[in-house]
């Protein structure tokens, strides 16, 4: 049988240097960072090793939603989730009426709501609700101090919740959870749902909230985060000499999938198309990636494979590039192996060097940057890259937005645990 077509239809980045597609595109090519100083209430900073991330400030759900009760009691990840999401379905020309009846809710303007799906990358739970719930439990009063709304909300499945139910998609939804390959693998069981089941269009990408007490304590008990505490800005530098762990973020990359035909025929912006993908396992460790790249090599080489693409055929990259010292190292090995001496003329530019690492999000915000690099012919730049290292000799793009038209993109998320995820986009020709 035939393989459907399937296209990117709406963008619905919430970022912390811009939330919707416009102001995280001039973010992006102006080089703008959004990492700064942390504070957790009640706890005295001097006791983290990190005391820095990229997180969302000012932000309101009730600046891109009407009020709904249930909105007090939902986690950050639904908030960022909800909001994007909203960006998304706008984006791609998708009419939201007012539920009847139903304050701050709405119904789809489609033809037949169980065609419409939501598939979303999670990786962590909301954990601000899993964290004040147990110190209330543990300090305040035992079980009688718990909300009735918390434990609802603190699943990872009730980010994917909220949204359908302020939506009224009614299509297959559920939550993946892959830790920093989440968003990615969710757009691929979209694209795969579009093939297989009923779905004709999917809301789908990622949305993570992190920084807390507790997963950035786990991360600095890692020994993975930046420790560049006096120059926040310049914290995160992928592929640079001088990089010495990730920056946390916090966000939400949303996608709406669609199948090419029903994109079409209502007349929806089409950004590009989704040809291909490659998923693998590392199979090596918990939580670090393999050193010979194998199985990440393997995971591009089958994305290109499955979409009958040759390596000189692809015009940019899209890296994970994490600004840890084994992920970038890896992946410029990865590279290599796949594209030989042509990959010294790919460009590669990391958008974690602005944006930070969105964890859960990560794919869906590096997706969106990926496509928004193909319809404007411009590639964003990898800032804080000023001293090379040997092992990492590509061409990330250094100096600032670079002019190129890019018909055919790869985007990589890895993963702890060994995941991989590289997704194939090709320019749009009907």
């Amino acid at each position: 049988m035939q393989r459907k077509r399937v296209v990117v239809t709406g963008l619905g980045p919430v970022t912390p240097i811009g939330i919707g597609k416009e102001p995280y595109w001039r973010a992006l090519t102006g080089g703008k960072t959004g990492i700064d100083q942390v504070a957790f209430p009640n706890f005295d900073m001097e006791q983290f090793r990190t005391r820095i991330g990229a997180q969302i400030k000012n932000f309101t759900l009730h600046d891109y939603l009407p009020f709904h009760k249930g909105d007090r009691y939902m986690g950050r990840a639904s908030q960022f989730a909800l909001a994007g999401a909203k960006l998304a379905l706008e984006d791609a020309e998708i009419e939201l009426r007012p539920r009847e009846g139903v304050e701050g809710r709405y119904e789809l303007d489609h033809s037949d709501s169980f065609k419409f799906g939501a598939i979303l990358g999670v990786a962590v739970e909301n954990m601000e609700i899993m964290e004040g719930s147990y110190d209330n439990l543990l300090k305040h009063g035992g079980p009688r101090r718990l909300s009735p709304f918390s434990l609802p909300n603190v699943y990872t499945s009730s980010v994917a919740a909220n949204v359908t139910e302020r939506f009224g998609i009614r299509g297959t939804t559920y939550v993946i959870s892959s830790a920093c390959a989440s968003a990615s693998h969710a757009i691929v069981t979209s694209y795969n749902r579009i093939q297989d089941g009923p779905e004709e269009i999917v809301l789908t990408g990622g949305s993570d909230a992190c920084i807390t007490p507790l997963t950035f304590g786990g991360f600095i008990a890692l020994r993975a985060m930046s420790t560049r505490n006096d120059e926040p800005q310049k914290a995160c530098r992928p592929f640079d000499l001088h990089r010495d762990g990730f920056v946390m973020a916090e966000g939400a990359g949303m996608v709406i999938v669609e199948e090419m035909n029903h994109a079409v025929k209502r007349g929806a912006p089409i950004y590009a198309e989704l040809i291909g993908y490659g998923m693998t396992a590392d199979a090596f460790h918990i939580a670090e990636p393999e050193p010979a790249a194998t199985s990440l090599s393997k995971a591009i080489a089958l994305a290109l494979e499955m979409a009958g693409v040759k390596p000189e055929e692809v015009d940019y990259i899209n890296p994970h590039g994490t600004s840890t010292q084994l992920n970038d190292v890896t992946e410029t090995k990865a590279v290599k192996k796949v594209f030989g001496d042509y990959a010294y003329e790919i460009p590669v530019s990391a958008t974690k060097s602005m944006v930070g690492h969105l964890l859960g999000a990560a794919g869906g915000a590096e997706a969106i940057a990926t496509v928004l690099t193909m319809n404007h012919g411009v590639i964003h730049p990898t800032i804080n890259y000023e001293f090379p290292d040997p092992e990492c000799d590509l061409d990330y793009v250094p100096d600032g937005p670079r002019k190129k038209e890019v018909k055919t993109a790869l985007s990589i998320s890895a993963g702890f645990g060994g995941v991989n995820c590289v997704l194939l986009f090709k320019a749009f020709e009907p």
